[in-house]
């Protein structure tokens, strides 16, 4: 539904700090959004969250998460930000 092209005209976040790759699901009238982060083993947040045993920190799913909730909140708006 929404490429990394299209992602990027309505998120300011750019490399490492946009966590949105792709948008497979989005309803204004439902208010959903589905979306994905490509997470790889080489992300940078992995060399010290934890050693051997690698997780995303919470606090950057939550951030990916508000981002996804943004993509929502302009599409409901019908509008870009300036």
């Amino acid at each position: 539904m929404m490429d990394i092209n299209e992602i990027r005209e309505y998120l300011p976040h750019r490399y490492p700090f946009l966590l949105v790759d792709r948008v497979v699901e989005l309803d204004t009238e439902a208010k959903r959004v589905r979306a994905y982060k490509n997470v790889s083993i080489n992300e940078p947040f992995f060399n010290g969250h934890f050693p051997q045993h690698p997780i995303m920190p919470g606090v950057l799913i939550i951030e990916a998460m508000a981002q996804a909730a943004g993509l929502l909140g302009f599409k409901m708006m019908g509008a870009k930000p300036a």
